[in-house]
C-alpha cells in the first residue's frame, strides 16, 4: 500500500471515529427523548427506546404549564434580533478599525480586544442593576440589548478587512461612490463567509445562552428554552423523558442554521471572500 493511500485510508478513518463521537450525545438524546423514565435509569442498557411515539413530545408541547412553545419564540426572537444586531454592529465597527488608522481608532481596539479577557459572568452584577434601573425586566429590551455588542465578532471582522483588497473600494470611489455605498454594495457581499461564521456562531451562542435570561427573565412569560428545559431538573428527582424531549425540541433549530451557514461557510473560507 502506498504511503498516500495508507495516509488517506487512516485520515478517513479518524474522521470516521470522530464523526461517531460527535454525533452520539445526539443519539443519547433522541434514544432517552422516546424511552420511559424506567428505560432511562434501567442499569441494562437498551440501543432501542422502550416508548418510541410521540406520547412524551405532545405531553411537553401541549402542556401550557410548561410553556415550551412559548419558550421556544421567545428564544427565537432573541437569537434572532441579537444575531442581526451583532452581526451589524460588529461589521461596521470592525471596517471603522480596519481601515482608520488613528491613536483613538488604536485605543478602542485595545479596549475592545481587553474586554475579550474580562469574563462574562463579572459584569453580570453591573449589568443587572443597569437592566434594573432601566426598567427592563422580564422584557425583549433586557435580554437582548446588553449583549448585542460582541468583542470577539468585531475583531474578526476587523481582521477579516484587513485582508480585503483595498483596490475594489478605490475602483469603487472612482465611479462615485462615497464610503458607506462601498461599504455596503462591494465589501459587505465579498464578506459572506465571515458573515456566515459571525451570524453562526452568535445565533447558536444566544439561542444557548442560560445564565443571562435565568437573571432577566424573571416572568415566566419571558423565559427561554433552556431555562425551561432546567425546570425538570428539581429536587425531588430529574424527570428525564421530558427534559431529553425538550433538549430533542431546542436542538434542532439550531441545527437548522448550521445545515442552512454552512455552505456560506465552505463558500468564504474557499474563495476567501471574494468573487
Amino acid at each position: 500500500m502506498k504511503p498516500s493511500r495508507a495516509g488517506s485510508v487512516l485520515a478517513h478513518l479518524a474522521a470516521s471515529v470522530l464523526a461517531v463521537l460527535f454525533l452520539l450525545p445526539f443519539y443519547v438524546i433522541w434514544r432517552n427523548a422516546f424511552s420511559t423514565q424506567q428505560g432511562i435509569v434501567s442499569p441494562q442498557w437498551h440501543w432501542w427506546p422502550d416508548q418510541l411515539d410521540l406520547t412524551t413530545l405532545t405531553a411537553v408541547l401541549g402542556n401550557p404549564r410548561l410553556g415550551v412553545v412559548q419558550a421556544l419564540v421567545n428564544s427565537l426572537v432573541v437569537s434572532v434580533v441579537q444575531t442581526l444586531a451583532t452581526v451589524v454592529i460588529s461589521l461596521m465597527a470592525g471596517y471603522a478599525l480596519a481601515r482608520w488608522r488613528t491613536p483613538a481608532s488604536r485605543l478602542v481596539l485595545g479596549l475592545t480586544v481587553f474586554t475579550l479577557m474580562v469574563p462574562a459572568m463579572v459584569t453580570f452584577v453591573p449589568t443587572f442593576v443597569m437592566v434594573s434601573t432601566l426598567g427592563w425586566i422580564s422584557s425583549y429590551r433586557g435580554l437582548i440589548v446588553p449583549v448585542v455588542f460582541s468583542a470577539f465578532a468585531t475583531f474578526l471582522f476587523r481582521q477579516a478587512f484587513l485582508d480585503f483588497p483595498r483596490e475594489l473600494e478605490e475602483s469603487a470611489a472612482l465611479d462615485g461612490a462615497n464610503t458607506w455605498t462601498t461599504f455596503w454594495r462591494i465589501v459587505v457581499p465579498n464578506t459572506r463567509g465571515t458573515i456566515a461564521a459571525v451570524g453562526t456562531i452568535t445565533f447558536i451562542g444566544a439561542w444557548n445562552a442560560f445564565l443571562w435570561p435565568l437573571l432577566i427573565a424573571q416572568d415566566p412569560a419571558m423565559r427561554t428554552v433552556q431555562v425551561v428545559l432546567s425546570q425538570f431538573m428539581t429536587a425531588q428527582g430529574v424527570r428525564y423523558p421530558e427534559m431529553f424531549t425538550g433538549a430533542l425540541i431546542a436542538v434542532v433549530p439550531a441545527l437548522i442554521v448550521f445545515a442552512f451557514l454552512q455552505r456560506w461557510l465552505v463558500e468564504g473560507v474557499a474563495r476567501s471572500g471574494l468573487k
